[in-house]
């Protein structure tokens, strides 16, 4: 250690917690080369880690709720390693959730520098920014079901859409009924339209879940429903619309990983705004829009719906529009036209007046990876519904042979793409994703 570096350590503890006050004595004696600073929420922590100032690690109490997977990830994500101080009472997996290193809960100074000599950065005093920040925890590697996003306006029949999916996928004897179906809208109405009368554990329960821990297989399935005559299991939304601020995003984006591999196939019911903090600077939209933004992204195949009309083709164009800007590729985009008419002229005005209105959206190269849209005819939609009966074939068929279609070309479309990054092609930099220069080179 030079004379110029020392250990910065946040402390997140209550006030009374007996290490909480030896750290402190330890630093202000010179017994510990470190800078202690001693926190007493995680919103302070957050405060400090966003302020553009170093730190080495952050020891914080396991006996804390706040200690979850998002803060952890935030203080991962600024190259602060995170330390726990053991609480027995506290049964939680940290490994899982990114925690470098457990102390013991009477642990010493030797103990606590050799966890800080292990995982932790050394911080220059002059150093004003950090120039090394580490990246997000990545997920593990591992067999994942195949992810389909439905999304649409309101009153396009999106919902439906996204039934008329699952019940096909579940009725495929190849997906052995692991199909799930997911309410990930912000105005979750799945639960009325299978008429679930009992309150049952839903989004909510599933992302709670994760904040702390990794539920297993068996677990993650108690959370979902299962409805008479419908061959896929059910995980319903959001209670209220305003409950949307209880999904952290790090604990959702661990929920929708465990989704993936517990399923087969999970189908989303997601809403049609994406935007997030690149496109109108606020990290609360982003925040709220975390669970389409997270099913879109994700997703193998999304099918973007709208109405045969005026309004609603302007719709579709909106929403393709929005997937496109979000980062989707538009070989990934499956749009739908609902409830279209069986004239075979008017599907083709349709189909040209689609081309023509989403041509400007498309890159010279990416003209023929948007599919063309594919038509569901009106049938007793609503008769079966109420009936909790099976929807039409007429409804499911052309969507399980568009999806199929969407998602072999998607896939060899990705091997094309690949190949050509590997022969040296220009690869797209997402804007900030480079880093910044330190303070003593801006400043040269």
């Amino acid at each position: 250690m030079s004379a110029g570096q020392r250990y910065v350590v946040l402390g997140l503890a209550p006030a009374r917690a007996p290490w909480f006050r030896s750290v402190g004595s330890w630093a202000n004696s010179g017994a510990l080369a470190a800078e202690f600073v001693k926190c007493l929420s995680a919103e302070e922590v957050g405060a400090r880690l966003a302020s553009g100032r170093p730190y080495s690690a952050l020891v914080a109490d396991g006996c804390l709720p706040a200690l979850d997977r998002d803060l952890v990830a935030r203080a991962t994500a600024a190259g602060c390693a995170v330390l726990v101080v053991d609480d027995r009472r506290v049964n939680r997996d940290w490994a899982a959730l990114g925690v470098a290193r457990m102390l013991p809960a009477d642990f010493g100074r030797d103990d606590l520098l050799h966890a800080l000599h292990a995982h932790a950065k050394l911080v220059a005093r002059s150093q004003a920014h950090s120039d090394d920040l580490a990246g997000s925890r990545p997920a593990p590697a591992g067999w994942r079901g195949m992810v389909v996003a439905v999304t649409g306006p309101g009153g396009t029949g999106a919902s439906t859409v996204s039934m008329a999916v699952a019940q096909a996928l579940g009725h495929d004897v190849r997906q052995a009924g692991m199909v799930l179906l997911a309410d990930l809208r912000l105005h979750a109405e799945l639960a009325m339209l299978h008429d679930v009368g009992d309150v049952c554990p839903g989004v909510q329960e599933l992302v709670e879940a994760h904040r702390g821990g990794l539920p297993s297989a068996d677990e993650i399935r108690g959370l979902t429903a299962t409805v008479p005559g419908r061959p896929y299991h059910l995980l319903l939304g959001l209670r209220r619309a305003r409950f949307w601020a209880t999904l952290r995003p790090q604990a959702f984006a661990a929920a929708f990983d465990s989704l993936e591999r517990t399923f087969r196939v999970v189908v989303c019911d997601v809403d049609p705004d994406l935007e997030g903090e690149d496109q109108g600077g606020s990290i609360d939209v982003e925040e709220r829009n975390v669970m389409a933004r997270t099913a879109c992204r994700r997703a193998q195949v999304t099918l973007a719906v709208g109405l045969p009309s005026i309004k609603g083709l302007h719709g579709l164009v909106r929403v393709v529009d929005g997937l496109l800007s979000s980062g989707t590729p538009p070989e990934r985009i499956l749009p739908v036209l609902n409830r279209a008419p069986r004239s075979a002229r008017a599907r083709a005005a349709l189909t040209a007046a689609f081309a023509e209105l989403t041509g400007p959206l498309l890159s010279p190269d990416d003209r023929d990876g948007l599919a063309t849209p594919i038509f569901l005819p009106d049938r007793r939609i609503e008769e079966a519904l109420r009936d909790a009966t099976k929807l039409p074939g007429a409804l499911t068929a052309p969507l399980v042979s568009g999806l199929t279609a969407v998602a072999q070309r998607a896939k060899e479309r990705a091997g094309e793409k690949a190949d050509v990054a590997g022969a040296g092609g220009p690869v797209a930099v997402r804007p900030g994703s480079l880093g910044h220069w330190p303070a003593e080179a801006a400043g040269s």
